[in-house]
């Protein structure tokens, strides 16, 4: 009689721990409604967005995303603002003038006329 209770706790633990990793892969996301505003759940939505894990060594280095190669490009590269651009196009009116500095007109003469 106590194998057999014995048997049936052994089935318990092993159905459990099928069960529970089943659940663990599966796990939906929950959205709550307050006042009529939906609120979904942030970190399901943030696992869900995230990329699938590939079959690599323990010691490789993590890919990046893409988002990330571009978070470290120029800003100049990117056609954002560039402060050290924009002071060399401004010239010594940055932050005083929006006009740029530019050199005076040079007033038309002829080649052929000279003064006297």
């Amino acid at each position: 009689m106590r194998m057999v209770f014995r048997i049936r706790g052994i089935a318990a633990v092993l159905m459990l721990g099928c069960c529970a990793g089943a659940w663990a892969q599966a796990q939906p996301c929950v959205e709550v409604t307050v006042n009529g505003e939906r609120t979904p759940s942030y970190d399901c939505l943030t696992e869900k967005m995230r990329p699938p894990a590939s079959a690599r060594a323990p010691d490789a280095a993590q890919p990046g995303l893409a988002s990330e190669a571009i978070v470290q490009r120029p800003s100049n590269e990117l056609g954002l603002f560039n402060r050290a651009a924009t002071g060399h196009r401004m010239g010594n009116t940055f932050g005083t003038s929006v006009y740029p500095q530019r050199p005076p007109p040079v007033a038309p003469s002829s080649p052929l006329i000279t003064r006297q």
